[in-house]
């Protein structure tokens, strides 16, 4: 069975996954995405719909969630400290400009939905400019994808075809590991509070008793 058969079969879920990877992020695979629809394997409307409305919800939830509880997350994880002094430092110096292309700016879009809900800026206000920000960045990677995907066809043929069965074995895998490494985090952190519950003492104090150095 090929991609095309997969598609067709299974459409729902690659959108659903489409979805999923734009509320987190995934230029990438809207790339993909849209090269995909280029070789009939996906619509490209129901390609460039989802991602538009995956990124919008994305974005939304984390700005509500830096407007709720946005300080307590940064006291627990003060390494996030730079990434939104920085997108704050945007948002003060070009505004509106800055809600519209955030999602075009490596290392800082990661945490400017977050930082901009701690801002005070006002929901409604950002919920409209993001709305409009999503839809120019679904089309433009959307867009791109299935332009890239014409341009590769006509350039090598047939061969587009297997490029685009290597493109989704490289998603799949990316996908694999990603869901391994964040399991065994998780697994590890939970170990780590059964420890702690238990009154274990960390491993630095226990190295320090038994007379060795860490």
């Amino acid at each position: 069975m090929n991609f095309e058969q997969l598609a067709i079969e299974y459409g729902a879920y690659i959108y659903a996954l489409i979805f999923i990877w734009t509320f987190f992020e995934g230029e990438t695979f809207v790339i993909f995405a849209g090269f995909a629809a280029h070789q009939g394997s996906l619509d490209w409307t129901a390609v460039f719909l989802t991602a538009w409305f995956g990124s919008f919800c994305g974005d939304q939830t984390y700005f509500w969630i830096g407007r709720r509880w946005g300080q307590d997350i940064l006291l627990r994880f003060p390494r996030w400290r730079p990434g939104v002094d920085a997108g704050l430092e945007f948002l003060r110096t070009y505004n509106t400009w800055f809600i519209l292309s955030f999602r075009f700016i490596y290392g800082v879009r990661n945490f400017a939905s977050f930082a901009m809900g701690l801002s005070g800026l006002d929901p409604l206000r950002f919920a409209a400019l993001n709305f409009i920000a999503a839809f120019v960045w679904a089309l433009s990677f959307a867009g791109f994808g299935y332009l890239f995907g014409q341009a590769l066809q006509s350039m090598l043929g047939e061969f587009a075809h297997t490029f685009g069965l290597i493109m989704l074995g490289i998603f799949a895998l990316s996908v694999g590991v990603f869901i391994f490494v964040r399991k065994r985090h998780l697994r590890r952190m939970a170990r780590a509070k059964r420890l702690s519950a238990a009154g274990a003492p960390p491993l630095a104090v226990q190295s320090e008793r038994s007379g060795s150095s860490v």
